[in-house]
């Protein structure tokens, strides 16, 4: 077989090499939300050289200015010769969650001179280096290397189905060694000297890591056949950069879309050990719900989109330098705050609630969703479109209506909820006030918030430093109450009625 012939790309000034027929995309590793399909256009680069003439996907994108411009969709380019590329989208340091509110103690740790509790998420991956003490010498995060497969789980489950599986679990992988390598360095440490890990996040992230085969998540009736609470070596998963013989716990998840990283951040909260009724809610992708009420545990997921995470908003992005991640409204006027306090680029999930409640408060969206002045802007140059707001219509009913239907099918009403824990980045920085203003939260839960910050990271350190706790996790984790809110009619219902504002 003749290998193909390779040839030339100048991506920013560097020089890369690919081979003809190669995806554009590919070639630069250019994130791909939509998981190149042609539709969320965050792969927008100014191409000109030897490549596929522009499509109908391309034209219906793309403006007649861009196309004369040169602008290009990479997932819809391949290349044929040599060629320049200049990517659109800046890189900017996105804000990553480590830290939690949970109290970590070493009393039987899972490792003998230094661990890592890591949390490897569907958008970004923390972690964490502790020595023998149960002091955290380092903490580091980056984003997912898997975007260039997809936004959402679904779509590296299709990736990962259609032959990509190795690749995904190097990509997951590689990011693991890089993140031991940047905290043993920041500590003075030889990454030999780390010798026990704890390696949460949901399910799916799961069974990349571990190239475990994911058909029986990508269909009716979504059951994992594989849900963890195992120790493995990381010689097994091809980790290069600790000991070899170092153990790796992967934490029981609790179903299809309900992970270890779920099943951490109930470890974390404390919420089994909760006087009364409790709520936890991991608000993201796929969004995360866990009731505690008389002694029993009922979970939830509910796919809410990634339009919090800026995935299918016309100016959305995550929450990095350039991104506005506040609004309020004064003298009937948008004011925005922009994380590094420079000329904004678009909005992410915080600012994007918050932007919304304000709109409502000015009367310039109604009950409906309509958008009186279409698109209305947030702060030159950023607007939100008529679209942008039934994007959050959609994730935002899905949250409220996942939380009503778990509530309802336990039969607890909300005012008997005491407490109600908003774990993950998403939630750290959110008004409250506003997710209940435009329906993320039910109103009456409101005042019942407490933000936890990374407790799925804070529930793999308390494991990480305490071995014993692996087995109350399973105590609850088996009698656990899986509500499937797909083929429910109470979820329906509340997702219907939620789309209000």
């Amino acid at each position: 077989m003749v290998d193909a012939e390779r040839v030339s790309i100048l991506l920013n000034g560097v020089r890369l090499e690919t081979a003809v027929g190669t995806v554009l995309s590919e070639a630069i590793h250019a994130e791909q939300p939509c998981g190149g399909h042609g539709k969320c256009d965050k792969c927008k680069v100014i191409a000109h050289g030897a490549l596929s003439p522009v499509g109908e996907t391309e034209r219906a994108a793309l403006t007649e200015e861009e196309l004369q411009s040169g602008v290009r969709l990479a997932c819809c380019v391949t290349v044929l010769g040599a060629c320049e590329v200049r990517s659109l989208r800046e890189s900017a340091q996105s804000e990553i969650l480590t830290d939690g509110t949970a109290e970590v103690r070493v009393l039987d740790p899972v490792f003998r001179r230094y661990g890592v509790a890591l949390d490897i998420g569907t958008t970004t991956f923390a972690a964490r280096l502790y020595d023998g003490t149960g002091r955290m010498r380092g903490a580091c995060s980056r984003l997912n290397p898997q975007a260039r497969w997809g936004a959402d789980v679904i779509s590296r489950i299709e990736a990962s189905m259609g032959g990509a599986a190795h690749a995904l679990a190097t990509a997951i992988r590689s990011a693991i060694d890089e993140m031991l390598l940047e905290l043993s360095d920041g500590a003075g440490i030889s990454a030999k000297e780390i010798d026990g890990i704890v390696l949460t996040g949901n399910t799916a992230m799961l069974y990349f890591l571990t190239e475990s085969d994911p058909k029986t998540l990508s269909r009716a009736p979504f059951c994992a056949d594989r849900l963890f609470g195992e120790s493995l070596r990381a010689s097994s998963l091809g980790l290069l950069s600790p000991d070899g013989d170092a153990e790796i716990v992967l934490p029981s998840c609790i179903g299809a879309f309900v992970g270890a990283d779920t099943a951490c951040a109930i470890l974390a909260t404390g919420l089994c050990r909760t006087q009364g009724s409790a709520l936890l809610v991991d608000i993201g992708t796929n969004g995360e719900i866990a009731l505690w009420q008389s002694g029993r545990l009922s979970v939830a997921s509910t796919a809410a989109g990634p339009a919090f995470e800026g995935v299918g908003i016309s100016m959305g992005m995550r929450g990095e330098t350039g991104a506005i991640d506040r609004v309020v409204l004064a003298n009937g006027s948008l004011h925005a705050h922009v994380i590094g306090n420079v000329a904004p680029r678009g909005i992410c999930g915080s600012g994007l609630v918050d932007a919304v409640a304000c709109l409502l408060l000015a009367e310039e969206i109604d009950e409906t969703g309509y958008l009186e002045e279409d698109p209305v802007t947030v702060s030159e140059p950023v607007v939100l479109t008529g679209k942008d707001i039934r994007m959050v219509q959609l994730a935002k009913s899905a949250i409220c209506a996942g939380i009503r239907t778990l509530l309802s099918e336990a039969g607890v009403t909300e005012e008997q909820i005491g407490r109600l824990f908003i774990a993950g980045g998403f939630g750290n920085y959110l008004d409250v006030a506003n997710a209940g203003r435009i329906g993320l939260l039910p109103p009456t839960l409101v005042s019942k918030v407490e933000t936890v910050g990374n407790a799925a990271l804070d529930g793999a350190a308390m494991l990480l430093c305490d071995r014993s706790l692996l087995e109350e996790c399973r105590r609850w984790k088996d009698g656990a109450r899986l509500v499937e809110l797909s083929t429910n009619a109470v979820f329906s219902e509340y997702y219907v009625d939620g789309m209000m504002f």
